[in-house]
């Protein structure tokens, strides 16, 4: 160590006087408080901004408000008026939703008050606030506030929005009255399928036939007969139905009380000891049912027998509807559902 350099007592004295030279500092500091940011410099706080509520945005969020109800109503009046035009449907239903996210935009950014605001608290009674508040609760009674023109118009558009929600359901499934008529009734002659009429010798035993309502149409709902003829010893109906088969001959519905598919297999015998007896059977889940016990159901997923057609003859042969049918047709819906005993 040569003699100009310190002795070690200097230099640990020179460090300790830094130390304390620091700490003085940073205690004036503190008691100086923080030094203020320049404007603009650095980050905001996102609390800190202010956004004072407009009574412009407000009256602007009334108008899209009303303006999506109109649109949703339009929808509602297109799907009635022309409901096969999507286009236009679209157009009201998009156009209504558009508004209404507009709407909701703007009263997020405008109308709600983002502000952060420190009042100072003065005397509790004041002569002079107090008949503010009177006058400003007083003339709240008078006209329409702007926060009752929002909710109304709130209200209003969220009311044609779910009316027009709610339109196409009335589209699901046919309307219920028709499900309970078909166009069967006493005295309607049965045809085939080139309107002709079926005499009753026509129906030969051992053949199913296809048979529709004359002058009816052939296309509505329960219009397909299935007619077939059997020997009396296949024959084995309840007494209220003995007189519905004239000369042997059965008429059933042809729509399956399962699923609603059209019965297109009949089974007969051809050879007595080892052929089961006649039955109808769907060819989608071979439910099975036999002509000759009144349309009982002996096999597959139907939840009931076939509905069967009163017939009669008339006086020059012709087979006719003695009556309507006397239960619901088609696939079992809302408890049309019977016992399979």
């Amino acid at each position: 160590m040569s003699p100009d350099d310190p002795s070690p007592v200097t230099r640990w004295g020179r460090l300790l006087g830094a130390l304390v030279a620091l700490g003085t500092t940073a205690r004036a500091a503190a008691r100086r408080g923080p030094v203020p940011r320049p404007p603009g410099a650095g980050e905001v706080d996102p609390s800190e901004r202010t956004v004072p509520a407009s009574p412009r945005a407000e009256s602007i969020v009334a108008v899209l408000l009303l303006l999506a109800a109109v649109f949703a109503f339009a929808f509602t009046v297109l799907y009635i008026v022309l409901s096969g035009n999507t286009q236009l449907l679209g157009i009201a239903m998009g156009g209504a939703l558009l508004l209404l996210a507009v709407a909701c935009i703007v009263a997020g950014k405008l109308v709600v008050p983002q502000e952060t605001h420190v009042e100072e608290r003065g005397p509790l009674l004041v002569e002079e606030e107090t008949e503010e508040v009177i006058h400003i609760i007083e003339a709240g009674g008078e006209g329409i506030s702007r926060r009752a023109l929002l909710v109304g118009a709130g209200g209003v558009a969220g009311a044609a929005l779910l009316t027009a929600a709610a339109t196409p359901l009335a589209s699901l499934g046919p309307t219920l009255g028709p499900l309970h008529h078909t166009p069967w009734a006493r005295g309607v002659r049965l045809v085939d399928d080139e309107a002709r009429p079926y005499l009753a010798s026509d129906i030969q035993i051992g053949t199913f036939y296809t048979a529709l309502p004359e002058h009816g149409d052939p296309e509505a709902f329960g219009a397909g007969l299935l007619v077939v003829r059997l020997p009396a010893n296949f024959i084995d109906l309840p007494a209220a139905r003995r007189a519905w088969a004239p000369y042997g001959i059965l008429a059933y519905s042809k729509i399956c009380p399962h699923a609603g598919c059209a019965i297109s297999l009949y089974r007969y015998p051809t050879y007595a000891p080892t052929s089961q007896i006649p039955a109808f059977t769907c060819p989608c889940h071979y439910s099975t049912f036999l002509p000759g016990e009144g349309g009982r159901l002996i096999f597959g997923p139907a939840g009931r027998a076939l509905p069967q057609l009163p017939l009669m003859v008339d006086g020059q042969g012709y087979l006719r509807a003695a009556g309507p049918f006397h239960e619901d047709i088609g696939p079992s819906w809302w408890g049309v559902h019977r016992s399979q005993s």
